[in-house]
């Protein structure tokens, strides 16, 4: 295989242009809604409020979104997911300009944007092996993975400079760049469509809609990743606190909080290009295990740092061994889940994203106020090496698994 053989189709290339974009302006805007949230209120509650305003209708719809992921075209389901984030920012945009003095008015658009996330989820997941050959895929994802942590890079970053002429600055731009992408993915056309679907009446029923839930419970291996992932993120997650970290800890602007936003995907986005030229083929079950152990070890690092290079450094760590577990994650679901299924098994994989990002932000938030924010921090970075600690027993086939499983791809296009 190639290094970069995916990006021999337009098509691929397209999707991930599309995507690219509409991350790249995703994080530019959570920079601005943090920042603004938190200039308002002075509260690191509220910035765990954002992450669970985003994860109760994510959770609630996600598993449908999955079915409906099976049904439809899924570049179609994407395009009108990015429609509905450009009325998310113009909303933003409108409230700003208006001169909002409260912050539920930004609560009620990250609700609607967190719809948009759970119909986006699984039909993106679910459409890439749809976009290239099967010895194309592994390349594919690699691709997709480091695109989508060099947006993480850049986009804070911007985000923070963009705010530097105020939040209605960073809402315009995010909403013409998504804007584009819907333009983008509306020409996206896969290489071969995905496997015919039953349209009786019990394929509308919620049996077939926890299919994705039964197969997953059914591959130990499988259940172990994600479940991993879940718990490490969930415990271990401080990027919520970003913000109050900036102001109260290591006393840096919207710049700097830009910055610290940006380290751990400048990590994940160096990991995930190796993995594109050199992709990992031994010792799965290690590699992903030591990731969520550094994982856990940085985040106690960053809880403790008060200088700010040291705290950057720790977050790029951290991001080193997310990307590590997030590239294994998405191997080890795609190559084992049959077509047919495949946007089910997705919505199931993002039910345990979404929880362990937007209710981790929601958990940090609560255990800030409880414990301090500095101790919040660290407690959670030590319950994450508990987790990959007791994982390594819970599941041995996963930890002890040498090589990926043989692909259920089928063969062509």
């Amino acid at each position: 295989m190639k290094p970069l053989s995916a990006l021999r189709y337009p098509t691929f290339t397209r999707f991930l242009c599309a995507r690219s974009i509409t991350v790249l302006a995703v994080q530019m805007q959570s920079v601005a809604v943090g920042w603004q949230v938190y200039a308002i209120t002075g509260d690191p509650l509220d910035l765990g409020l954002i992450g669970l305003a985003q994860f109760l209708p994510f959770i609630a719809l996600v598993l449908p979104a999955g079915q409906i992921a099976d049904r439809a075209q899924r570049q179609r389901i994407l395009a009108g997911c990015y429609l509905t984030e450009v009325v998310c920012a113009v909303l933003l945009l409108a409230f700003t300009l208006s001169g909002i003095a409260e912050v539920w008015p930004v609560f009620a658009v990250m609700v609607l944007f967190g719809v948009a996330r759970a119909f986006s989820m699984p039909s993106s997941q679910a459409l890439i092996p749809n976009l290239v050959p099967i010895e194309s895929f592994g390349n594919a994802v690699a691709l997709n993975s480091s695109t989508f942590q060099l947006a993480t890079i850049l986009g804070p970053t911007l985000g923070g400079l963009l705010y530097l002429l105020g939040p209605q600055a960073v809402y315009a731009t995010v909403a013409v760049m998504i804007g584009i992408s819907v333009v983008l993915m509306t020409g996206v056309r896969p290489l071969r469509e995905p496997a015919p679907r039953r349209t009786d009446g019990k394929s509308q029923s919620w049996h077939e809609v926890l299919e994705g839930l039964r197969f997953v419970r059914s591959r130990p291996i499988v259940l172990g990743a994600i479940s991993l992932d879940l718990f490490a993120v969930l415990f271990g997650g401080a990027t919520a606190l970003l913000p109050a970290y900036a102001i109260d800890v290591l006393h840096v602007g919207p710049t700097g909080l830009g910055l610290l936003r940006t380290a751990p995907g400048v990590g994940a986005a160096i990991v995930a290009l190796i993995l594109a030229f050199a992709p990992i083929q031994r010792h799965v079950g290690r590699w992903m295990l030591g990731g969520v152990a550094l994982f856990g070890v940085a985040t106690v690092v960053f809880g403790l740092s008060t200088i700010f290079i040291v705290s950057l450094l720790a977050l790029f760590l951290l991001g080193v061994g997310d990307m590590v577990s997030v590239y294994i994650r998405h191997m080890l679901i795609q190559l084992q889940t049959p077509d047919a299924i495949r946007g089910r098994v997705s919505a199931v994989n993002a039910v345990f994203i979404g929880a362990s990002n937007e209710l981790g932000e929601f958990e940090s938030g609560v255990t800030a106020v409880w414990f301090g924010l500095i101790r919040s921090v660290v407690i959670g970075g030590l319950a994450t090496l508990g987790v990959a600690a007791v994982w390594t027993r819970l599941f041995p086939r996963l930890a002890a698994m040498d090589r990926f499983p043989k692909p259920e791809i089928p063969p062509g296009g």
